[in-house]
């Protein structure tokens, strides 16, 4: 049967001694019974009544009516009365499962016998909506009567002008400015653009001996190119020029000190050289130096010439004394080997979902992480040694969480913080089932 759409309240009401206890006016909800506070009726508890039972039932804008085997009450569908027994009987209700459901027509009404109470169910016409109270003509106030209309006037024309300018500006279009040429700009902006490269001054040539400088002639073009040539000078001016220079070099540095005249004598020169070799020419004398060699006993015992007072002796050098650089070998740059020794002793466990056992062999297999914390400082500190108690906690996922030192006899903060950075990355392979604290003690030395 095709559900018909319902447009009246399910009235539902409990009698009790004859008189009316509770009535409820629904339109959508279901309705149930029981002992739940929870339900649209609540009845007192009883072995054969449930906590929560749904009598009237709305599906598809449509009530039904559902009771089960034991339920008793009857039903007015129109033309007659039919009790439960005769719906259970006659097929009129159809059967889903241990319970029986019947659609429910408008005009439909019954009771069900609840032991000392009996609950009525009908439907009834909504009662009219109230119309909404309204006020007199004569006090009612319209919004153009409270508004200010002095702050209205002045915020609409405020809106008009701002619009108005903003629509001038963006409808109008920007000036466009002429272009430049590069002879058009001012001086101060060419000078920040292109470089200006410093003034030279304009070179003299000079005059060589016996010769007058050239005059410049300001009227005309030919004074202009004598001022840019340079005077010639003769082929017999190069000796002279390289006396000077002779001159000039003799009477500085290392050749002046050799070169200088020391009361009647010839000089620091003569005084090394003795009177044999005399002043001379330095230059003339220093010009054949081509380097630096090795002296041999032979070679400074075969030359003439005096060499002071006894023979003399010359040492060997041996294999170093050679020409040119060699390759010499430093041999290879080594670290020193630092190695310490970490031992570790029984874990203290605070739950019994973590074996202690287990878990110290887990710790085992990663000691050399914690052993290089260790020798990382030790090669600073070579007496470095003492004992570290780490407090950690293992979560529910197996990784390792609040990582803290809680003893450090080491006096060093760097190994601690490394110890708490490498255990923060282990996976346990534990799951307990809530946050499990661990505190695990560590004893460093160093090895031999």
């Amino acid at each position: 049967m095709a559900a018909t759409p319902q447009n009246k309240l399910l009235r539902v009401g409990v009698i009790q001694n004859g008189r009316i206890v509770e009535e409820h006016h629904v339109r959508r909800d279901n309705v149930t019974i029981g002992s739940d506070a929870r339900n649209t009726i609540v009845l007192p508890s009883t072995d054969d009544r449930p906590a929560r039972f749904s009598l009237l039932e709305n599906q598809g804008q449509q009530f039904q009516l559902v009771i089960d085997e034991g339920m008793q009450g009857r039903v007015n569908l129109g033309s007659s009365d039919v009790d439960f027994d005769s719906l259970r009987q006659q097929g009129l209700a159809t059967r889903r499962g241990d319970l029986y459901v019947l659609p429910l027509q408008e005009s439909a009404r019954g009771k069900v016998d609840l032991g000392d109470a009996t609950l009525f169910f009908q439907f009834v016409t909504p009662p009219p909506e109230e119309a909404k109270p309204l006020l007199p003509a004569d006090i009612r106030v319209s919004r153009w009567k409270t508004m200010d209309r002095v702050f209205f006037g002045i915020l609409a024309a405020s809106l008009l002008i701002h619009f108005s300018g903003a629509a001038l500006i963006i409808s109008s279009e920007a000036p466009k400015e002429p272009e430049l040429a590069l002879d058009q700009l001012d001086d101060r902006f060419v000078r920040a653009i292109i470089p200006q490269r410093p003034v030279e001054a304009p070179k003299v040539a000079e005059a060589g001996p016996g010769e007058e400088a050239p005059k410049e002639d300001k009227k005309g073009d030919e004074g202009k190119e004598a001022a840019d040539k340079p005077a010639s000078k003769p082929a017999g001016d190069a000796a002279e020029h390289r006396a000077e220079v002779v001159k000039k070099v003799s009477g500085k540095g290392l050749l002046k000190i050799l070169g200088s005249n020391s009361g009647g004598g010839q000089g620091a020169f003569a005084d090394v050289l003795g009177g044999a070799s005399g002043g001379g020419d330095i230059a003339a004398a220093l010009a054949g130096a081509g380097g630096v060699g090795v002296a041999t006993e032979a070679s400074v015992g075969g030359g003439t010439g005096p060499r002071g007072g006894g023979t003399g002796r010359v040492t060997g050098i041996g294999e170093v004394g050679t020409q040119g650089g060699g390759n010499v070998d430093l041999g290879t740059k080594k670290e020193a080997q630092v190695q310490g020794r970490v031992q570790d002793a029984a874990p203290d466990v605070e739950s019994s979902d973590v074996d202690r056992a287990a878990l110290a062999r887990y710790v085992r297999s990663r000691l050399k992480s914690i052993q290089a914390c260790y020798e990382k400082e030790l090669k600073r500190n070579p007496n470095l040694k003492g004992k570290v108690v780490v407090r950690f906690v293992i979560k529910p996922s197996g990784r390792a969480g609040e990582v803290d030192i809680e003893e450090n006899t080491l006096g060093n903060e760097a190994v601690g913080s490394c110890i708490r950075t490498t255990i923060r990355n282990w996976s346990f392979p534990f799951k307990p089932d809530s946050d499990t604290a661990v505190s695990y003690p560590f004893v460093f030395s160093p090895a031999g």
